[in-house]
C-alpha cells in the first residue's frame, strides 16, 4: 500500500453517469448537518460518513466534474453567476471561490447570506475529504516516528476544523432568524470567530509537515490538501464578513 496507489485510485475514481438534479442549498446543509450529528459510535453513522467522504473525494479529484463546475450550465441565472463572480473578486482567492460556488448559482441567486452559507458548506466538504486522506496515511509502512506524530497531530487539527466549521454554519443560520441587530451581531461574531479559528487549525496542521525530516511525498500531498482547505476557509470568512456588512 503506497501513497502513489492511494492518490492514483482516488484520482481515477469517477462517479457513474447518472442524472442527478443539482442539490439545493437547503438540502445540502441539511444532509451535512445530519451526517455530522449522527453518533460516530453507530455503524449507520460510519456508513453515511464513508459514503459522503467518498463522494466528496470523487468530486475533488474528477477532472471532468471540475471542468463542469467551472462552466455556467444552461438554465443558470446569469445575474446569479455575475453576483457570485463579483463577490468572489473581493476574496483572497477569487478563482478558487468562483470555481467552487458557481455550480450553486441557482440556489444562491443574489443572496449574500446564501453565498456565505454555501461557501462554508463547500469548505466543510473539503475538510471532511482531507480528514479521510490524512487518516489513511497511517497505513503506510516504514514511516518515521516523527512522521506518524505529525499525521496524528494533523488529523486532530482537521477534526477541530470540522467542528468549528460546523459551529460556524449553525451560527450563520441563526443570523437569518435574528430578531434585531444585537442578536444578528452576536451570532455573526460567533460565526466569524469559529471560521477564523478553523483557519488557524489548518495552518497549524501544515506547519507540522515542514522540515527536511519529513517524507517529501507525504509532506507535499498533505500540504496540498491543507492549502486547498485553507483557501476555501479564507474565502468563506471573506464572504461572511461581506454578508455582515450588508445587514
Amino acid at each position: 500500500f503506497s501513497l502513489f496507489h492511494l492518490v492514483s485510485s482516488t484520482v481515477n475514481t469517477k462517479l457513474p453517469a447518472i442524472n442527478i438534479p443539482t442539490p439545493t442549498l437547503s438540502s445540502q446543509l441539511t444532509q451535512i448537518s445530519h451526517i455530522l450529528s449522527l453518533s460516530q459510535e453507530t455503524p449507520m453513522a460510519k456508513q453515511y460518513q464513508t459514503l459522503f467522504l467518498i463522494l466528496s473525494i470523487s468530486y475533488l479529484f474528477s477532472s471532468d466534474l471540475t471542468a463542469a463546475t467551472a462552466a455556467s450550465p444552461a438554465g443558470v441565472s446569469k445575474k446569479a453567476v455575475n453576483f457570485i463572480q463579483s463577490s468572489c473578486k473581493a476574496t483572497t482567492y477569487p478563482a478558487v471561490c468562483f470555481n467552487s460556488l458557481s455550480a450553486y448559482a441557482n440556489a444562491i441567486q443574489t443572496s449574500p447570506k446564501r453565498l456565505a452559507e454555501t461557501a462554508l458548506a463547500v469548505t466543510l466538504s473539503r475538510a471532511q475529504s482531507t480528514k479521510l486522506f490524512v487518516s489513511r496515511l497511517t497505513r503506510f509502512k516504514g514511516l518515521k516516528k516523527r512522521e506518524v506524530e505529525a499525521i496524528h497531530d494533523c488529523a486532530e487539527e482537521i477534526n477541530d476544523t470540522i467542528d468549528r466549521l460546523n459551529k460556524s454554519i449553525q451560527e450563520l443560520k441563526l443570523c437569518g432568524s435574528a430578531k434585531n441587530q444585537d442578536q444578528f451581531s452576536f451570532h455573526m461574531s460567533n460565526a466569524q470567530t469559529w471560521t477564523s479559528a478553523a483557519l488557524t487549525d489548518e495552518n497549524t496542521c501544515s506547519d507540522g509537515f515542514s522540515g527536511r525530516f519529513m517524507d517529501g511525498r507525504i509532506k507535499n500531498s498533505v500540504r496540498a490538501k491543507i492549502v486547498n482547505v485553507g483557501q476555501e476557509t479564507s474565502n468563506a470568512l471573506s464572504l461572511i464578513n461581506a454578508y455582515a456588512k450588508k445587514y
